[in-house]
């Protein structure tokens, strides 16, 4: 038998319970569903990355060719490639991450 959840009179006594309690006494996590929620925009942060140059004007010329915005074919490619690694580190089990870290190294993931 799961806890019950008590009312919250404040976001802020919301925030400090859940920082403190374990939310599996409180939700069945198993019984859980996806849900798509059209009308939530993604929050963004701003980041500052430093690019080789080359590699910035290959990024813009790729994105010329395409007729978007450099920064948008960067994040375009992020998610690609991070959707790439989760999906295969979830078919393959948890395998080491040892190309990424081969490519990190030689300076290619940088």
């Amino acid at each position: 038998m799961k806890k019950r959840i008590p009312k919250f009179s404040k976001e802020d006594e919301e925030r400090e319970f859940w920082g403190r309690e374990d939310s599996s006494d409180y939700v069945d996590w198993g019984k859980g569903r996806r849900v798509i929620l059209p009308n939530l925009k993604p929050s963004l942060k701003t980041i500052s990355l430093r690019l080789p140059e080359h590699l910035l004007a290959q990024l813009k010329l790729l994105a010329n060719k395409r007729d978007v915005p450099y920064q948008s074919l960067l994040k375009m490619f992020l998610a690609e490639r991070v959707r790439q690694e989760l999906h295969s580190t979830e078919s393959k089990g948890s395998r080491s991450n040892s190309s990424l870290q081969k490519s990190t190294r030689s300076g290619s993931g940088r």
